[in-house]
């Protein structure tokens, strides 16, 4: 049977570890030895309550089984990969076999469709979606605790660390640190705006002396002002 192939993660990074990689080993190792070909793969970085029009990548994969014999079903590692939510789950599995297409996963072969002589079939996989969203929610809320806790402990919690600073130390003490090299961009910038110049002439005088911004190729006032503000806000 020809297959195509879905992957996804979290667009917030994958929390489970099930990242691109292993869902392809996964997805291949099991085609391979059942007999099925992948003729292609698409791939999503959202949520798993992202509906489907929010997944550029299931779309295309959808499109391919409206088109036999371009494929005739869809082939994720685990069930999860669709949805981890629930309803979302449901909706894109009738949404497949509403167009005839077939359903796999990796873990556990075909996913049958509904069968109103057979309601344990329907009741035993969104028993399994219920654990998939409570086993998501469980992990966001440790991770949210986790947040809490070392910012109540006035440790940098989440999030990309400030200009001038970067992550230090492992684990629950992870924290922001100094980085040299953009501690010089930001003493220079108090310097100068202590002499009264303005944000646009301190982005010029940065780039002439080599002072570099961490992303952008140069410079900007707006930025110059953001690390400004910061920096007297934290002094």
């Amino acid at each position: 049977m020809h297959l195509v192939a879905y992957l996804r993660v979290s667009s917030n990074g994958q929390l489970d570890g099930y990242g691109f990689d292993v869902q392809r080993a996964d997805i291949r190792r099991w085609a391979k030895a059942n007999g099925h070909k992948i003729v292609a793969e698409y791939t999503d970085a959202v949520t798993g309550k992202a509906d489907t029009a929010d997944r550029p990548g299931l779309l295309e994969a959808l499109q391919m089984i409206r088109r036999p014999p371009d494929a005739e079903g869809v082939i994720v590692g685990k069930l999860d990969r669709l949805a981890r939510q629930l309803t979302v789950q449901e909706a894109i599995l009738s949404l497949v076999w509403r167009e005839g297409g077939r359903v796999f996963t990796a873990e556990d072969g075909e996913v049958l469709q509904d069968d109103p002589d057979d309601p344990m079939r329907t009741a035993i996989r969104q028993v399994q979606g219920v654990f998939a969203e409570l086993d998501r929610k469980t992990v966001v809320k440790r991770l949210r605790d986790g947040r809490r806790a070392k910012a109540d402990a006035g440790r940098h919690a989440v999030g990309a660390y400030p200009y001038g600073t970067h992550g230090v130390g492992k684990g629950r003490e992870r924290d922001a640190g100094p980085r040299e090299d953009e501690q010089a961009a930001v003493r220079r910038i108090a310097e100068l705006r202590a002499a009264g110049e303005s944000y646009r002439t301190i982005a010029t005088t940065l780039d002439a002396q080599g002072l570099k911004p961490r992303r952008a190729a140069s410079w900007s006032a707006m930025s110059v002002r953001n690390v400004a503000v910061r920096a007297e806000a934290a002094a």
